[in-house]
């Protein structure tokens, strides 16, 4: 098994990184660029993977009371991940994504993985900066 975890502080107020990066209809704007998620019937997802031309069927929840989002495959069991923010005070949060690799199958590498989740969090907070600019905080 094989776990991997990244952070980052955005300049905005953990309600406002939550609404982004749960909002379904947004995640390839903050996504690795090879992933697609489609919902079916929630919590039920498909997860498209460009790369490898295959979907997955997995499993998404976002608890807005907990500002956490948690996924996983349904039937193989192959990986599973979160995403929770947090408020650091002063309109601050702190975004950490942790994924789980149950499955050598799925797992990327620690390289190849920490570039992807950097690279999430990056366009996540690029993303979140754009909606506080026009919605004026």
């Amino acid at each position: 098994m094989a776990e991997y975890e990244r952070s980052r502080t955005m300049p905005a107020l953990p309600e406002q990184v939550f609404e982004q990066a749960a909002d379904v209809g947004r995640f390839d704007a903050w996504l690795p660029g090879e992933l697609h998620v489609h919902v079916e019937q929630p919590p039920a997802v498909t997860v498209h993977e460009d790369q490898t031309d295959r979907d997955t069927a997995a499993q998404l929840r976002a608890e807005r009371d907990q500002m956490r989002i948690e996924w996983g495959t349904r039937e193989q069991g192959g990986y599973a991940g979160w995403l929770q923010v947090a408020g650091l005070g002063s309109g601050a949060s702190e975004v950490t994504v942790h994924l789980s690799f149950f499955d050598d199958r799925h797992d990327p590498g620690e390289r190849a993985a920490r570039d992807a989740l950097d690279s999430s969090l990056r366009r996540l907070e690029e993303q979140v900066r754009l909606r506080t600019d026009r919605t004026g905080g």
